[in-house]
């Protein structure tokens, strides 16, 4: 599972790591993304890959409302390809959601323990998910964008945090990931499983990300050491 993730990059930085033809928004630094709030994410757009927002939950163009989003943050690859809130989206609406680490806890309940999650250089990544466009009825001129983030079983040092991890694309798979002409959901499986970053480190840090309003810097800070420093357990 992944539910709540950091982003914290700027426009320019993000054009350096990413394959950003477009930009339909700036780039704001948020350290607690929490469902519902929009999220930054590139989509093949009319043969462009363009960066937007998108509100993170999905609603199927077909939802009577936007309420399903909330069940729908997250999508297992295992079955995302034949699942109804999934399916269309998988075949031609692929995204990448941009983030820089992502928040799991672990531990008993009311005693658990934020970690913060990161690659190994720290460099920013991509989660694989999915975008639709639902329209109110009674507003047909709002569309409203939303996406979702695939996970997969853990692996690594996952397996020591949680039994689900989102799935982080390596860079060469960001091509076949976002062509919408790509329809084999076999090959995409394949991408989703083969095709994935799973080397990652994590460290302890403070309860505060526990509540979804505290959004600062001081929120990936190790309690055992800065995040520049040699505080993160993991493969780095």
């Amino acid at each position: 599972m992944c539910g709540r993730f950091v982003g914290f990059r700027r426009l320019e930085e993000l054009r350096r790591y990413f394959p950003i033809d477009a930009a339909a928004c700036e780039a704001a630094e948020n350290y607690n993304v929490a469902p519902s709030q929009q999220v930054l994410a590139i989509a093949r757009l009319d043969g462009r890959n363009v960066l937007g927002q998108y509100h993170w939950g999905l609603v199927p163009f077909w939802a009577k409302d936007k309420a399903i989003g909330a069940k729908l943050i997250n999508a297992r690859s295992e079955t995302v390809a034949g699942k109804p809130s999934f399916r269309e989206a998988f075949k031609r609406r692929r995204c990448l959601i941009l983030a820089d680490g992502f928040y799991e806890w672990q531990g008993q309940k009311g005693k658990k323990q934020p970690l913060f999650i990161t690659l190994p250089d720290k460099a920013p990544f991509a989660f694989a998910g999915l975008w639709e466009v639902w329209r109110d009825r009674e507003k047909p001129d709002e569309p409203y964008h939303s996406c979702t983030i695939i996970t997969r079983e853990a692996v690594g040092v996952m397996q020591e945090i949680h039994h689900r991890m989102p799935v982080i694309l390596a860079p060469g798979a960001y091509e076949p990931w976002l062509d919408p002409e790509n329809r084999d959901a076999k090959a995409l499986t394949v991408i989703l499983g083969e095709q994935a970053l799973v080397d990652l480190v994590y460290c302890p840090v403070s309860r505060q990300v526990n509540a979804a309003h505290q959004n600062q810097q001081t929120n990936i800070a190790c309690l055992s050491g800065s995040i520049d420093g040699e505080a993160f357990t993991g493969s780095g």
